[in-house]
Parts: structure tokens; sequence; C-alpha cells
């Protein structure tokens, strides 16, 4: 099983309309219990922010922005330990995405997006919505380095599932993560979408990393499904 076999381009950063993007936007950005959930006035007020992804978001933004950076952010593991019952599984049967632990000697690698003016608010009403809503994710400034030399350090925002939250689903080994991931799906598509398409970037873009996590679910993942 490879990506040839799912439809759609995994590393498409070209989409330009809100109709395009695979949920929907909300004005207000109220969550399911009608609450409202504003912007952080401090976020407001800057002329442009980055926004780090390092799951989905490396290759399915779905928002617009000016420009993208591959690099990473360190003190932090990815890790498969967060509970998904809305875009990659449902409540019977939730599926595993990434999110960030704390790690002192680790580095993570993603994509960092820079959004300016009219996309800043646009951006962060819909990521709230898809992360923080509907995901479970909660919000916080880390820094950045982008894999080009020649460009210093920058602050970005970055969504992390946190082990308080109820649906974060904490360590497995990967033969058990790989399971729960090879018979979920949500939404947004089969969880194991999810996990090839993150182990395609980081061998396309980040070849040189080392994510053993990563690679040995995916591992076991096909050799379930193949």
């Amino acid at each position: 099983m490879t990506l040839n076999n799912i439809k759609g381009d995994p590393f498409s950063h070209r989409i330009k309309n809100r109709q395009d993007c695979c949920f929907p936007y909300f004005p207000d950005c109220a969550d399911q219990q009608g609450k409202k959930k504003d912007i952080p006035t401090v976020l407001q007020k800057k002329p442009s922010l980055w926004i780090f992804g390092y799951g989905s978001l490396v290759w399915k933004p779905d928002f617009k922005y000016k420009r993208s950076k591959v690099g990473y952010i360190e003190r932090y593991s990815r890790r498969f330990w967060h509970g998904d019952n809305f875009h990659r599984g449902d409540k019977d049967m939730p599926g595993r995405v990434v999110t960030l632990v704390e790690d002192h000697d680790a580095c993570t690698w993603g994509v960092a997006y820079e959004v300016t003016d009219s996309q800043m608010e646009e951006s962060l009403q819909y990521l709230n919505v898809r992360e923080a809503v509907l995901g479970g994710y909660v919000t916080k400034m880390v820094e950045f380095t982008p894999r080009e030399k020649c460009q210093g350090p920058l602050l970005a925002l970055v969504y992390i599932a946190t082990s308080d939250n109820p649906i974060y689903l904490g360590p497995a080994t990967p033969t058990e993560i790989a399971a729960q991931i090879a018979i979920c799906r949500g939404n947004t598509g089969h969880n194991i979408e999810y996990l090839l398409r993150l182990a395609e970037f980081m061998r396309l873009y980040c070849p040189e990393v080392e994510d053993d996590h990563l690679f040995s679910i995916e591992a076991a993942a096909l050799a379930l499904v193949i």
C-alpha cells in the first residue's frame, strides 16, 4: 500500500479557496457547546504570524498563507499518543494522531507557515475549529528553526494535545498503535492515510532525519494491510 493508492496530492500547498477545505469555516469560531473562542489579542496585533505544523498540517494546511518553511522545533518529540474521534476516527473507535511530548534531547521536524494581515484572523479561526474544537489541541508559542542556514529562529504558534485531554490515549507499543490506526477512519479519511502521508513527508523533505517512532509504526501498519 502506497500513497499512490490514496486519492489526492499529499503535498498540495496550493489551496486558495475556502470551499476547498475539508472543514467548514465558522466566523464566530464557536465550539460545540456554542461558547465563543476568541483569538488572543496579542496575536491580533502582530503584522504576521508563523504557525508550525508537525502532523496533517505538513501536507494539508487548508488555509491561506504567504510562505512556508521546512524546519524543526527543539525539546519536543512527536508521538502518536492523541486520540481522534472526529477527523481520523469516531467515538466508538478513536484513531491515533500525533502530538508533542516534552523531551529536552529531541527535536521535531515539520513545516511553518507565515500568515499575514487578513490571512491571520481567518487562519486562526479555521485552525481553532480544526485543531482545538474538533481535535482537542491547545496552543503554545515555540522557537522554530528553518532548514535554511541563512535564516535565524522564528517564534511560531503550535497546537499540542496534553495528557489531561479526555481523548488523550498515551503511550503504546508500535504494534498496538499500528493495529489501531489500521482499522480506524473518520470524517477526513482513513487513519492509515494520515500515517503514510506523514511518513512520506519526512522521507521527501527531511531524508536525513531519523524518526524511529514514526517509521516503526508505519512498518507495523503496512505489515497488517499489505
